[in-house]
């Protein structure tokens, strides 16, 4: 699996590692079951330090996509299913989108809900 972060971004970079594993999920080139990369493996060839690349891992553990075995390693789980894992990354471009529009995030439920109830 290829990782590749953006130090000029806003999004830290244990994210950036969990949108790429998120993403991988999604599009289905990582499938359940499959390990990832060793965190330290992931941290020397991007440059970074290993806690960030484990914070990453350990978000993706708490939204139940990876589990962290020791021995061996991460391992991505049953968990999602990818047209879920798509809508989930969607959803998290949707309320970046919002954000760098400025839109509060209650207007962003209320343009949800509106989206909802008239079927656009």
């Amino acid at each position: 699996m290829l990782f590749r972060v953006d130090h000029s971004s806003p999004v830290t970079l244990g994210d950036q590692i969990a949108a790429a594993v998120r993403g991988a999920i999604a599009d289905g080139s990582v499938r359940s079951g499959e390990r990832l990369p060793p965190a330290r493996e992931v941290a020397g060839s991007l440059g970074i330090n290993l806690h960030t690349v484990l914070r990453g891992y350990q978000r993706l553990r708490e939204e139940g996509l990876i589990e962290l075995r020791r021995g061996r390693g991460a391992v991505v789980t049953a968990g999602p299913s990818p047209a879920r894992a798509r809508l989930t990354v969607q959803a998290r471009q949707l309320v970046a989108d919002a954000r760098a529009i400025g839109l509060s995030d209650d207007e962003l439920l209320a343009l949800v809900r509106t989206s909802l109830t008239d079927g656009t």
